[in-house]
């Protein structure tokens, strides 16, 4: 049992135009607002939609329709039916469409996607902008038969997908990408820094001494020193 009959808003039009059912009576079997209802007495709404007669359908009984009228706050009940109406099937995810209108605008929108997002993968700018694999290609290798006249250009601005959309594939490719260790991150072994320690704390330690250390004067020649003053050394 479904909880609105087939087309409710033509079945709500001929129910008001074929009885004398309450907008509230109406509103609920419809699964409508009671001012729809008003709305489609008064001309106002669903202009132009044929009613739906709901007992040829059998959705619901004449006499249920019956009691509904000479009670108003009789609630109708919907017809037990053996017919099951299948379930629409839900449209698989593909390629986004593009309209024609903007798709000489795709590979400005690639370019762009390339160059700001460069962690997206190709399937995920496929998914954005409605492209393939080939044209991001051609885009990002400039190989691109227009590749001297593009620009990059942003796809939400352009209409080709939505800011949420964008940032939803991009945090998934932050998410997917693999931290990237630093240069200097490793760590040498214990016994290398010890050594590395011990041996320069050795070499500035030897540096101090020598520095404390007083200069080796070198002998005096006694006889040069007299024979520049212009004497002799005296004998004893």
């Amino acid at each position: 049992m479904h909880e609105s009959p087939l087309m409710p808003k033509a079945t709500a039009v001929w129910l008001v135009e074929n009885t004398t059912l309450t907008f509230d009576q109406i509103a609920d079997f419809c699964k409508l607002h009671p001012l729809e209802v008003k709305g489609i007495a008064d001309g106002e709404v669903a202009q132009g939609i044929k009613g739906l007669d709901p007992i040829t359908s059998n959705q619901i009984t004449r006499d249920e329709i019956e009691a509904g009228q000479k009670d108003p706050e009789h609630k109708l009940k919907r017809a037990e039916t053996s017919i099951v109406i299948p379930e629409p099937k839900q449209k698989k995810k593909g390629p986004r469409y593009t309209p024609v209108s903007k798709r000489q605008d795709r590979p400005n929108a690639i370019l762009w996607l390339v160059r700001n997002h460069p962690e997206l993968k190709d399937a995920q700018i496929m998914r954005l902008v409605g492209t393939t694999k080939s044209t991001i290609e051609a885009v990002r290798n400039r190989t691109h038969w227009n590749a001297q006249t593009l620009q990059p250009l942003d796809p939400v601005t352009l209409g080709l997908t939505s800011q949420i959309d964008l940032d939803r594939e991009v945090q998934r490719a932050a998410k997917e990408k693999p931290a990237v260790a630093e240069a200097h991150s490793t760590l040498l072994p214990a016994s290398e820094t010890t050594a590395r320690a011990e041996a320069a704390a050795a070499a500035a330690a030897e540096r101090e001494i020598d520095s404390g250390r007083p200069k080796k004067e070198a002998p005096v020649d006694v006889d040069s020193v007299f024979a520049k003053l212009g004497g002799s050394k005296k004998s004893e």
